[in-house]
């Protein structure tokens, strides 16, 4: 699956998403995370429906999107394409700790029911 955070910084998961100036993208897997590199979405538009529109764009083939805050017509929106939108529960969360987490979610039972669909959609995706 693939993640794309937005952050300031590279590190933290601190930008919102309509805001955002940079998309850091990565993949995971049974056999680790992987950084994909970044996405520039550093375009600016007045109208906010071609904002929404380019910033979606700027995710690529991203599953999850993972920002600080983000409004719910973007929450919405996103949800509708099938990019399930995670807000970070604190300013100081990493992407890296974000990334564990979610990588420690492949070999769990007890994984969260949003993360199942998202791996479920997947693998019947690649068939």
């Amino acid at each position: 699956m693939k993640i794309a955070f937005a952050s300031k910084d590279g590190v933290h998961i601190n930008e919102h998403f309509g805001w955002c100036q940079k998309f850091y993208l990565y993949k995971i897997d049974l056999y680790g995370v992987h950084e994909l590199g970044t996405s520039d979405a550093s375009l600016d538009y007045k109208e906010e429906s071609d904002r929404l529109a380019y910033k979606i764009e700027c995710l690529g083939e991203s599953n999850i999107v993972c920002v600080a805050q983000i409004g719910p017509k973007a929450a919405n929106l996103l949800q509708s394409i099938g990019i399930y939108p995670l807000r970070s529960t604190n300013e100081n969360e990493t992407i890296a700790s974000f990334n564990h987490t979610l990588h420690s979610y492949l070999s769990d039972d007890h994984a969260p029911l949003w993360f199942k669909r998202i791996v479920y959609q997947q693998m019947h995706f690649m068939q």
